[in-house]
């Protein structure tokens, strides 16, 4: 398989353009050389084929090739707003939610949580997470790169949501009688809000009911925080 890059500038085909400091390491440590077939995209929508031009010692110039308009997507927008799991967890639910086709990614704090974020070292974390959904949509072939929003509170997230122009909502719940996943129509665009080790609060879960949020089964498992938001959006993508 070709080397893939991102790259947050806009392509041109025809265009000779640096690789981000990132890619450019990359493309050194797998000793490629002028000449060499590359693949590039900008999250734009589709990839460019590119060749190396010239190997520099911290920089790498590529000639921008071909536009290939694929796109490898899910079948159905899917955006998750999560109660941040603690230590490594929040790193492998960005990896493998941005592998399974996620649209967007709301990281939230949240009654149980673990993981406490705010102000500078909030936003550092974002861009960590954002760097890590970057690479794999490298890996996997994405040609858009989710959305990474701030960490916010989940009630001020919450208050600030506006009804949705289309889509549907959805709160992970182990209550009992709640609907089922596998009952649920997979169709057009869908929010699934799911909380942290220790699920979400009561009273944050029915917020988000009161909210317009559905209460959502996965069935008589309890699943870990991290595992519960890939099943949840497996089956509403469709991917």
């Amino acid at each position: 398989m070709t080397a893939r890059f991102y790259c947050a500038d806009t392509l041109a085909a025809h265009a000779t353009v640096l690789l981000p400091a990132g890619a450019a390491r990359h493309v050194q440590v797998l000793r490629m050389q002028p000449g060499d077939a590359l693949t590039l995209f900008d999250g734009r929508g589709g990839e460019y084929a590119a060749t190396v031009e010239r190997m520099g010692r911290s920089e790498v110039s590529v000639v921008v090739g071909a536009h290939n308009p694929v796109e490898r997507e899910a079948a159905h927008a899917v955006h998750l707003a999560v109660g941040m799991p603690a230590n490594e967890r929040m790193d492998w639910l960005v990896e493998k939610a941005t592998e399974l086709g996620v649209a967007g990614i709301q990281p939230l704090t949240t009654a149980h949580g673990v993981l406490r974020l705010a102000g500078e070292r909030a936003e550092k974390k974002r861009a960590h997470w954002e760097a890590i959904a970057i690479a794999a949509c490298e890996q996997c072939g994405r040609n858009r790169v989710p959305v990474l929003h701030p960490v916010r509170p989940f009630t001020g997230w919450l208050e600030a949501l506006e009804a949705p122009s289309e889509g549907r909502r959805f709160v992970l719940s182990l209550a009992d009688g709640t609907r089922k996943a596998s009952a649920v129509e997979r169709a057009g665009q869908a929010w699934v809000l799911s909380g942290p080790e220790g699920g979400l609060h009561a009273s944050e879960e029915q917020s988000a009911i009161a909210r317009g949020f559905a209460p959502l089964s996965l069935g008589p498992r309890v699943l870990r925080a991290e595992t519960a938001a890939m099943a949840a959006l497996t089956w509403l993508a469709g991917t």
